[in-house]
């Protein structure tokens, strides 16, 4: 007992203190200082939920920017995978390496779909390759101008005023060293619908 007392008294201690007290101390002080990034940097219009600027949408209409390919899946009634782009309980990647054919073929068909759209003009990768975890919200900002075109036309707007909402939205890189400049296409989407109702009004 000499030896097993303090044992069980030590492993109580630390579930006690790194198990409870850490944790609720960190979750506490997250809280506190930084509630949105904490609660999910969520997203609500008019007390709606949207979206967390975490995690991207798959938007598919022409009146919106659209972000990189997702490869993520999901499973159908019957239990057979499927492709279902942006599903946040199966994040991942596609695992396809870069001789793989069915990757090569995808890239392919994204680049000539895009080209139709915007004929001409480089195609940015990011528009091409889905990320490793298939939820990014962010695209570069090339990514984004390249769509430009494409909303413009399907929402009736000039192009300047379109390309203009896109560079107010670039997000610059961190104390001006850490990441690349992106553009979060929730964000964008949600300030697109706010400037169409204006221009109507």
């Amino acid at each position: 007992m000499r030896h097993i007392r303090p044992a069980i008294v030590m492993i109580v201690l630390m579930t006690a203190l790194t198990g409870l007290a850490y944790p609720l101390a960190i979750t506490g002080i997250a809280q506190l200082l930084f509630p949105w990034q904490a609660n999910g940097s969520l997203i609500k219009e008019n007390g709606t939920l949207i979206g967390s600027a975490l995690i991207g949408q798959n938007f598919t209409s022409a009146k919106y920017f659209h972000g990189r390919p997702s490869a993520t899946t999901g499973t159908n009634a019957a239990g057979k995978t499927i492709e279902q782009p942006y599903n946040a309980a199966n994040s991942g990647g596609s695992n396809l390496g870069p001789t793989s054919k069915q990757l090569v073929d995808h890239v392919k068909a994204r680049a000539a779909a895009l080209a139709k759209e915007n004929p001409g003009v480089p195609i940015p990768v990011d528009l091409v390759t889905s990320s490793a975890s298939g939820l990014d919200p962010d695209i570069t900002p090339a990514a984004a101008l390249f769509q430009v075109p494409m909303v413009a036309k399907a929402r009736s707007l000039p192009e300047a005023e379109v390309r203009e909402l896109v560079e107010a939205h670039i997000t610059g890189r961190l104390l001006g060293v850490i990441g690349e400049p992106h553009v979060n296409v929730l964000k964008l989407n949600l300030a697109l619908d706010k400037l169409v109702t204006k221009v109507r009004k």
